[in-house]
Formats: structure tokens, C-alpha cells, sequence
């Protein structure tokens, strides 16, 4: 009866906190909202001991097959002739994540493989999910990749005005919305794609299947027209987002919230650096492609898809191939980082570099990483 007590305010405060978040407009507002809840009841012994693993694949499963709604069958088309410039700029931010997260890894708190995880400039959300299973301390990669989101969307509309001067007289037409399938026929998809492709995940060693496998199977699907208009109702997402949220914020102690804390100025540092280079990135993209500048920096926005969206549409930007390169993005972030999970691993140990995780607690799910 106790634990129900504490689970049912963890749900009741989680929810509360989501609805002032949404309206202001924070990307993911349940997870953070469930991760800060989580934080502090957690502080306070007021939390549950903590989220089922059966209930952390399902809800890892649920936002896999979010995100793969994402591809638009034809979507890529966007992108024409420019796809392999678009492609190599993606392929660099990556790189430069890596570089990034590399660089936090240097620090005592952090290890490699966590600080890899913390600052890819993509799919933040997926990577909260999956930092545990991958071996990675999914308190600090859910702190620094929100901060990052946080900056990035922030920032955005001073970039835009200080340094574009946009042409707001003419903004983009809406973007056009497809036909959804009834929300039974979705959800018994849903049912299927999660349950398939997290055993096809497993069975094939992907790294992070729990996510990876439905997403693979939802993008084949949305690529090949098959999905039949796949929508997964957004009350089962905002739930995924809380499970994910509370399985992080849970895990937090006094100890680990100051070890923290003593990482976020580097990690705020290297944000800022991710962010400029990505803007560079920008330039050259425009510079070899048809897109203005504006375009280019929108285009390779490490973060902020929503403001990226709204402020393409709004100065009259092309919508569609912003979008398309978002969606490469954050399929390539997703996809290629668990696999470089595995290599950072690899390389920490070839250099003797035995640095341990915030606390001994996450040591276990090192070797799922192996």
C-alpha cells in the first residue's frame, strides 16, 4: 500500500508539472516533467523504489515507433541532388558529438562512453532511454542532453534575428499533415512493431534494442507506404515519456546531483562549442546546395526541432528539406551512437582508462555494452 501511495503521487505531481510545460512550450515536457519530479521525490524518500525493466523496453519501445513516424515515405525525395552534401554534414555532426563527448569523458565524474551519449546532438529523448541499457549514466546524459535542447532552443531566436535578418513577410505554408489510421488499428501496430522489434532487436545483438528494433521496423514501414497511416496516440507517448523520465530521476542521490553539478560548466562550455560548429556546418551546406544561409543554420540545428520547424515556417524558409535533414539527423544520432557506444568502450579499455560512473550503481550495465 505504500509503495502504491508513492507511485500514485509520483503519476499525480508528474502530470501537474507536464501541463505548465506543455503550454510554454518545453520539447518532451513529461519526460522532463517526470525527471524532475522524480528528482526530488527521490531527495525526499517520497519515491517508489524504482521503474520495472519490463516497463522501461515497453515505454523505450513506444518512443521508438514515435520517432519512426517521423519518415515520411517520400520525404528524402526533398532533399534531390543535395542528399549526399546533406549526408556528409550530418556524418560531421556526429563526428563532432563524438569529439564533444570525448572531451567531457576527460573529466572525473564522467566516463567516456556517458559523456558520448550526453552530448549527441540528437534524438535526446531516445538517448535518455537507452544510456542505462548501453551502460552509460542516464542521470547526467538526461541533464546535459536537456540543457542542450534547453540552450539550442533558447538561443535560436536571437541567431535568427541578430545574425539572418529573416524576411518575416512571407512565412512557408503550413506543412501538409496525412491521412491517420483509426487509433485501434494503430495502437494493434504499435503492439506488433514493439514486441517484434524488440525480440528481432535482441536476437540480432543491436545495442539499445528495446528503442532500435521498433524504430527500424517503423521506418521500413513508413519508407515502403506500408505503415497505413501509423499515429501513436499521443496519452501512450506522454506515458513512455514518463517512464523513461522516473527511471532516471529515481536513480538520483545528494551525491550524484552534486557530482553533477560540478560537470555542468564543462558541459555547457562544450554545448556552446557543438553549437558554433554546427552553425559552420550551416554555412558550408548553403554554400554547396541551394538553401540561404538561414536555411543552411536551420537545416543543421543541433536541437529544437519544433523551433526549427516553426522558424522555417514562419520566415518562408523551404520547410520541406529542413525537415528531411532534421529526420537525418536524428535517425543517424540514434542509430550510429549505440553502435559507437561499443567502440568507446572498446578504446577506454585499450587505454587503460578504468574510470568509473557517477556511482558504482550503474557498473552493471557496463557489460551489455561489451
Amino acid at each position: 500500500m505504500k509503495q502504491l501511495v508513492r507511485w500514485v503521487l509520483l503519476a499525480a505531481v508528474s502530470a501537474a508539472v507536464t501541463v505548465p510545460l506543455t503550454l510554454v512550450g518545453v520539447p518532451s515536457a513529461g519526460l522532463f516533467a517526470a525527471l524532475a519530479v522524480g528528482v526530488v521525490l527521490a531527495l525526499t524518500s517520497l519515491a517508489p523504489a524504482g521503474v520495472p525493466r519490463r516497463a522501461g523496453v515497453a515505454a523505450q519501445g513506444v518512443l521508438g515507433v514515435y520517432i519512426g513516424t517521423m519518415v515520411q515515405h517520400d520525404a528524402f525525395a526533398a532533399l534531390g541532388s543535395d542528399w549526399p552534401f546533406v549526408v556528409a554534414v550530418a556524418v560531421a555532426t556526429l563526428l563532432l558529438s563524438v569529439l564533444a563527448g570525448a572531451l567531457l569523458g576527460l573529466h572525473r565524474e564522467v566516463s567516456p562512453l556517458t559523456g558520448s551519449l550526453a552530448l549527441t546532438a540528437g534524438g535526446a529523448s531516445g538517448l535518455v532511454a537507452i544510456a542505462r541499457d548501453l551502460g552509460g549514466d542516464d542521470r547526467v546524459v538526461s541533464v546535459v542532453q536537456y540543457l542542450r535542447v534547453a540552450l539550442v532552443t533558447a538561443s535560436m531566436p536571437l541567431v535568427v534575428s541578430l545574425v539572418y535578418h529573416p524576411d518575416r513577410s512571407h512565412p512557408a505554408g503550413d506543412v501538409t499533415q496525412s491521412a491517420t489510421a483509426p487509433w485501434y488499428l494503430s495502437v494493434g501496430m504499435l503492439v506488433v512493431l514493439v514486441v517484434a522489434g524488440v525480440a528481432g532487436g535482441r536476437l540480432l545483438r543491436l545495442p539499445g534494442a528495446g528503442l532500435l528494433g521498433p524504430m527500424a521496423l517503423t521506418v521500413v514501414l513508413q519508407l515502403t507506404g506500408l505503415s497505413f497511416g501509423l499515429s501513436v496516440p499521443m496519452v501512450l507517448v506522454q506515458l513512455s515519456y514518463f517512464v523513461i523520465g522516473w527511471q532516471a530521476g529515481l536513480a538520483f542521490t545528494a551525491e550524484s546531483l552534486r557530482a553533477i553539478a560540478r560537470i555542468l560548466p564543462a558541459a555547457l562550455g562544450l554545448i556552446v562549442l557543438l553549437g558554433a560548429g554546427t552553425a559552420g556546418l550551416g554555412v558550408v551546406l548553403a554554400h554547396y546546395t541551394a538553401l540561404t544561409p538561414l536555411e543552411g543554420y536551420l537545416a543543421t540545428s543541433p536541437g529544437g526541432v519544433y523551433a526549427v520547424l516553426a522558424t522555417a515556417v514562419e520566415t518562408g524558409s523551404n520547410v520541406t528539406f529542413i525537415i528531411a535533414a532534421q529526420v537525418l539527423r536524428v535517425l543517424l544520432m540514434l542509430f550510429a551512437s549505440p553502435l559507437l557506444a561499443r567502440s568507446v568502450v572498446w578504446a577506454s579499455r585499450k587505454l587503460s582508462r578504468h574510470k568509473a560512473e557517477t556511482t558504482p550503481a550503474n557498473s552493471a550495465p557496463m557489460r551489455v555494452a561489451d
